[in-house]
C-alpha cells in the first residue's frame, strides 16, 4: 500500500516537473543556430529541447537495428541462433530477474513464492538446470515431496545435475527411514564427487550403521585424502572401525583374522580401550604373554580400566592370589592415586584374604568418591574382617543408591550403555562412547555379583555369591512393607 502511494506521488512530481519545464523553455528568449552546407537553421530553446530527445532516440533506433543486421549477417554466415539471440535479450533480462526472486523468496523460507518465480524463470530461460533445484527445494519447504521427488529425478536425466538430483532423494529417503536404499544413493553421490563433506559423512554414517567396516575405513581413507579429516583422528576412527571389523572376523570363527586386525587397531590407537584388550587377548592365544602385559600396560598408563585389568588376569589364569598381586605391580604402580588402581589393588588384597592391606589400598576412596562399586568392596573388606552382618549390611544399603561411577556414555545424545560399540545404540552417532563420570548420578544399580568383580581364582567365587545374596536381602528388605504389630500399634497410639 504504502508503495503505491509512492509511486503515485513521484508520478505526479515528475508529470508536474516536465509541465514546469516546458514553460520555463516557452518563455525563455533566444535558440540554437545551426548551418549545414550554407544554410542557416534557427530553432527555439523548445524546439531544441525536442530535437534532441528526438535525435537520441534515432541513436536509440540505429543501434538496434545496427544489432539486428549484425545478427543477420551472422545467421547468414552459420549462426542459426543468432537472430533469436537477439530477440531474447528481453527474456533472458526478464528471466534471471525472475530467478534472483526466487532465490531471495527462497532464503526467505517463502516456498510458494520461490516456486512461483522459478515457474516464470523457466518460461523465459528454458534452462531447467538452474530453476529446477529452486522447485525442488521450494517445493520441500512448502511440504510438497512428492513434487520435489518429481523434479529431483528430472535432475538426474541432466550430467550436470545428476549429483544434486541424487543427493536430493537421499536425503529424503534419510528422512524416511529407508537407509538401505540411502545408503545406494550415497554410493552414487559419493562416486560423482568424491570430494562433497556432507555426501563423505553421510556414506560414513550409514556404512557405520549397517556394519559395513571395510566400506567404512575405504570412506575414512577418501576423507584424509581429500583433506576433510585430521590425521590424528583419521588414526583413531580407522582404530574403531578395524575393531569392530575385527569383532565381526571374530563373530564368523576366523580367529587368524580377527588377531591380526585387532593387533592393527590397537597399533593405530594405543588408547581405545576396547582395542587393546581384544589385541592383548589375541596375544594371549598366540602364547604372547609378553605382548599382551605391553599393550595394556601401555593402555593403562593413559586411562585405568577394569576391562584392562580383567585381560590382565587372564595372561596367567590359573595363578594364586599371592602371584597375582605380584604381577599386578606391573599396571598398579602406574597411576597409583587413581580411584581404578586402589579399587584393584584392593580387589587383589581381598583375593589373598589380606583385609588390612585392602582398607589402607581402598583409603578414604568410600567417602571422598563413593560408587556402588567402592562401597561394595567395602562391605568385602568388613565381612572378611569378621563384622557383624548389620555393618556389612549398611555398607550393601549404601552400595544400592550411589552412582556406578565412569561409564560408557555417549557425547552426542549422553546415552549410558552397559558396553562399548562405535555406534551409539541411542543416536546411531559414530565413535562417541567414551569412559566418563555422568553428568547425573545413577539411582541403583543390579543386585549381583559384578558389583564386586573381584580378580581372584575360582575358590573364591563362594565369597562373591555371599556378598550378592546379602545385596538382594537388603533389597528386599527395602521393598518389603513392615507389618505393624498390635502392641506396636498401642504404643504408637500412646
Amino acid at each position: 500500500m504504502l508503495w503505491s502511494l509512492i509511486k503515485v506521488v513521484l508520478f505526479i512530481g515528475i508529470i508536474a516537473a516536465l509541465t514546469l519545464g516546458a514553460e520555463y523553455l516557452l518563455q525563455t528568449d533566444g535558440g540554437v543556430m545551426v548551418t549545414i552546407g550554407g544554410v542557416e537553421y534557427t530553432f527555439g530553446v523548445l524546439e531544441a529541447t525536442i530535437a534532441l530527445v528526438v535525435l537520441v532516440i534515432a541513436v536509440w533506433i540505429f543501434l538496434k537495428v545496427l544489432g539486428l543486421l549484425v545478427a543477420t549477417l551472422k545467421f547468414i554466415n552459420g549462426d542459426e541462433t543468432a537472430i533469436s539471440r537477439y530477440f531474447d535479450r528481453n527474456r533472458e533480462r526478464k528471466g534471471f530477474q525472475a530467478l534472483s526472486d526466487g532465490m531471495m523468496a527462497l532464503a526467505s523460507g517463502e516456498g510458494r513464492t520461490a516456486m512461483a518465480k522459478a515457474a516464470k524463470a523457466e518460461k523465459y530461460l528454458r534452462r531447467p538446470e538452474l530453476t529446477n533445484l529452486i522447485t525442488a527445494q521450494a517445493a520441500e519447504v512448502s511440504g510438497e515431496r512428492k513434487k520435489a521427488e518429481e523434479v529431483y529425478k528430472r535432475l538426474l536425466k541432466d550430467e550436470r545435475t545428476r549429483f544434486v538430483g541424487v543427493r536430493g532423494i537421499m536425503k529424503q529417503k534419510l528422512a524416511d527411514g529407508d537407509t538401505e536404499t540411502a545408503l545406494k544413493l550415497a554410493e552414487k553421490a559419493f562416486a560423482l564427487k568424491p570430494k562433497h563433506v556432507e555426501t563423505q559423512d553421510t556414506l560414513l554414517k550409514l556404512q557405520a550403521e549397517t556394519a559395513d567396516w571395510s566400506g567404512a575405513r575405504k570412506t575414512l581413507n577418501a576423507k584424509l585424502r581429500h583433506g576433510s579429516l585430521p590425521r590424528d583422528v583419521h588414526k583413531r576412527r580407522d582404530a574403531v572401525l578395524a575393531l569392530s571389523e575385527a569383532s565381526d572376523v571374530l563373530a564368523e570363527g576366523q580367529t587368524i583374522e580377527a588377531r591380526e586386525t585387532a593387533i592393527e587397531a590397537n597399533r593405530l590407537s594405543p588408547d581405545l580401550i576396547p582395542a587393546a584388550v581384544m589385541a592383548a587377548r589375541a596375544y594371549i592365544e598366540q602364547g604372547k604373554s609378553r605382548y599382551a602385559t605391553r599393550v595394556l600396560k601401555k593402555t593403562w598408563d593413559v586411562r585405568p580400566h577394569p576391562d584392562l585389568a580383567a585381560a590382565f588376569a587372564d595372561i596367567e589364569a590359573d595363578e594364586d592370589a599371592n602371584k597375582r598381586f605380584k604381577r599386578f605391580g606391573a599396571l598398579t604402580k602406574s597411576k597409583p592415586d587413581h580411584p581404578e588402581t586402589r579399587m584393584l589393588l584392593a580387589e587383589l588384597n581381598i583375593a589373598a584374604e589380606d583385609f588390612p592391606a585392602a582398607r589402607k589400598a581402598l583409603g578414604d576412596l568410600v567417602e571422598t568418591k563413593p560408587t556402588a562399586r567402592s562401597i561394595t568392596i567395602m562391605a568385602a573388606i568388613e565381612r572378611g574382617e569378621g563384622a557383624d552382618d548389620a555393618v556389612v549390611r549398611g555398607w550393601l544399603t549404601k552400595a544400592l543408591s550411589a552412582p556406578r561411577g565412569p561409564q560408557w556414555i555417549c557425547d552426542n545424545c549422553h546415552n549410558i550403555d552397559t558396553n562399548w560399540s562405535p555406534v551409539c545404540k541411542n543416536c546411531s552417532s559414530f565413535d562417541t562412547l567414551t569412559w566418563r563420570e555422568p553428568t547425573t548420578g545413577e539411582a541403583s544399580v543390579p543386585a549381583s555379583a559384578t558389583m564386586l568383580p573381584l580378580i581372584v581364582e575360582e575358590p573364591k567365587e563362594a565369597e562373591i555369591e555371599v556378598i550378592s545374596d546379602e545385596v538382594e536381602d537388603a533389597i528386599l528388605a527395602e521393598a518389603e512393607p513392615v507389618e505393624t504389630t498390635e502392641a506396636e500399634k498401642a504404643e504408637a497410639a500412646k
